[in-house]
């Protein structure tokens, strides 16, 4: 199936690897919108529900070839590396971007999903009674997620394990943000900043030849944390796939509606203004994560007044729109350039 993708087809791929990474990071945006805006998501549901046990058969037995080529591997593949690239690399500018330009990263979010709402809605007929109500549905579940109080820290492998499971929602339903659902049940620090940060120290000291950390019990804790939560992480991907596919053979036009609410949903959360609320402790200081930075708990939003910094967010606003159309339009061009 993808023996035939050329090169630029490729390179474009790891492109949205990047983009689909970077926005699985940033509590309140779906990776998932942008694999369905980018034209992909109905090839990575196939490819993912395509781990099963004919898969692990091939696997078990040797046929790595045939394995590969039976779960669309290059897809995945290039996918993946795009994902784990953007990790280390396009989410850190994103990081710095959110520190400094906060308003601004915000609205260009909000315009992406604006422009997402649109994408999806306007090639869809199928509205009835029970699409409206799916849409209504999926839109007060994504809208009664952003106001949710989040739940305190807990790295007990097992709910370790299911945060991997939950927070993989990001890349298969969009509108839910894995992020700001690992907020949520407390993790975020935990298994995005503290853990990933132990496997990167725990790299450098590979490469440099120290292997002192095995007598680390913080560091040896840490990456027992991140391997659960990424075995989590494998298990829900290949667990939600499945469910997805089915639902989207068997009741496409209400998955699609439901899917739409999630996203409507979601702009409660990528909401520009608001003011980022910290934990703190009885004492009313600021508790930090092991890099020193303040822990997020949620956000109080509030309507702009009307002045320039404002003016200047509804340009970004409609620039993340733009983003969207963008995509829409280099989906429709190659797609013309292939038949």
């Amino acid at each position: 199936m993808q023996s035939t993708r050329a090169l630029k087809d490729r390179i474009f791929l790891v492109i949205k690897g990047l983009a689909m990474g970077a926005a699985n990071k940033v509590p309140g945006v779906s990776g998932g919108v942008v694999a369905f805006v980018a034209g992909f998501y109905e090839e990575f549901i196939y490819s993912l529900q395509r781990v099963n046990k004919t898969a692990f058969k091939l696997l078990f037995n040797g046929r790595f070839a045939s394995f590969y080529r039976y779960i669309n591997g290059k897809f995945l593949a290039l996918l993946f590396l795009g994902m784990m690239i953007s990790y280390f690399s396009v989410s850190k500018i994103l990081d710095y971007l959110i520190i400094h330009y906060e308003l601004y990263v915000w609205s260009t979010f909000f315009g992406m999903i604006l422009g997402s709402i649109y994408y999806i809605s306007k090639d869809f007929k199928e509205w009835n009674r029970t699409t409206l109500i799916a849409l209504t549905l999926g839109t007060i579940a994504g809208v009664s997620i952003s106001f949710l109080d989040p739940a305190t820290e807990n790295d007990h492998l097992l709910f370790v394990f299911f945060c991997g499971i939950i927070s993989v929602s990001g890349m298969t339903l969009p509108g839910f943000s894995g992020s700001f659902i690992l907020i949520l049940l407390g993790n975020y620090v935990l298994l995005l900043v503290d853990s990933v940060n132990a496997f990167f120290d725990t790299m450098l000291d590979v490469f440099s030849g120290n292997f002192e950390f095995i007598h680390n019990e913080v560091r040896m804790r840490m990456l027992k944390v991140l391997t659960v939560f990424t075995l989590g992480s494998v298990a829900g991907l290949v667990t939600f796939s499945h469910i997805l596919n089915y639902i989207l053979k068997h009741y496409k036009n209400i998955t699609l509606a439901t899917i739409m609410g999630f996203i409507i949903g979601s702009l409660g959360v990528v909401w520009p203004w608001k003011e980022t609320v910290y934990k703190t402790n009885l004492e009313g200081a600021f508790i930090l994560d092991s890099t020193g930075k303040q822990i997020i708990a949620n956000y109080q939003r509030f309507l702009p007044e009307l002045n320039s910094q404002t003016y200047i967010a509804i340009a970004y606003i409609a620039l993340g729109i733009l983003i969207v159309l963008g995509l829409e339009w280099y989906g429709q061009h190659t797609r013309q350039i292939k038949t």
